[in-house]
């Protein structure tokens, strides 16, 4: 097996174009949806895993190129019932080091008292997110950059089309607690095979979160059946992502701001 390249050859500028294309298309996306301004402050949220990984990097990379300066941090969750390894926390922080960011790691419990022994996909993520708009608030930060890519849209889709009778996705930006708080999502428009080959070619500490759904939810058995869809025509995920209507997903135009400001 080949060994994979240092990240650290990305951070000092030397990309080939096909990463050089990610990094721009994800700049692309927070364009479009003036995801990020000048000034802003960012709280990443940090799984571990590739899609977040990759996004960290594209955020960081991006700062380097911009006259505009924004603040990074960055959140992961380790939980209590399945802790990520001391040797892999290392690499983590070693990576996030090198991107600039400041990564923090909270142990918290996965199966909150408050579940009173229930537990699936929809309040595992409620709580993580409660956990990350708690800290974001502590930190007076207002936006919460999450990995979502194009296939988790067009997965999300399906779901709420052939089973909710929804016509919705996840949006590129989303606002909670009228407008104190948003959830931004700079992988919007980047496929997820981009971000597999990177991790596949690079070696970003990767590591898998512990998940006893990852296998059998319905987002999982979605997946191969959005795979074949796309063999009969391959633009399958960008139609469907084209087929929303985003025009609301905007964040207001703030002052113009410039590094050093």
């Amino acid at each position: 097996m080949e060994s994979k390249l240092p990240y650290s050859a990305l951070i000092a500028g030397d990309m080939p174009p096909w990463v050089m294309r990610f990094v721009k298309g994800v700049g692309k996306a927070i364009n479009n949806y003036r995801m990020i301004q000048g000034g802003d402050k960012v709280l990443i949220a940090a799984s571990g895993g590739k899609d977040s990984l990759a996004m960290a990097l594209a955020l960081s990379v991006r700062k380097k190129w911009l006259p505009v300066d924004y603040t990074l941090k960055a959140i992961m969750i380790d939980w209590i019932e399945h802790p990520i390894p001391s040797s892999k926390k290392d690499e983590l922080y070693a990576y996030f080091e090198a991107l600039g960011i400041d990564l923090e790691i909270l142990s918290e419990a996965q199966y909150p008292e408050s579940f009173k022994g229930s537990f699936n996909c929809y309040l595992c993520a409620r709580n993580r997110r409660r956990i990350l708009f708690e800290k974001a608030e502590e930190q007076g930060i207002s936006l919460i950059a999450m990995g979502h890519h194009l296939d988790d849209l067009a997965e999300t889709t399906m779901m709420n089309l052939c089973f909710r009778a929804d016509f919705s996705t996840m949006l590129p930006v989303q606002e909670f607690f009228s407008g104190k708080m948003h959830i931004i999502r700079p992988l919007i428009e980047t496929r997820e095979s981009v971000v597999k080959r990177l991790a596949e070619c690079y070696d970003l500490p990767v590591v898998k979160p512990v998940c006893p759904y990852d296998q059998t939810n319905v987002r999982a058995r979605l997946k191969p059946i959005i795979s074949e869809l796309s063999h009969i025509d391959k633009l399958t995920r960008e139609h469907i992502y084209n087929a929303h209507d985003f025009s609301s997903s905007v964040l207001p135009e703030k002052k113009a701001w410039k590094k050093g400001d």
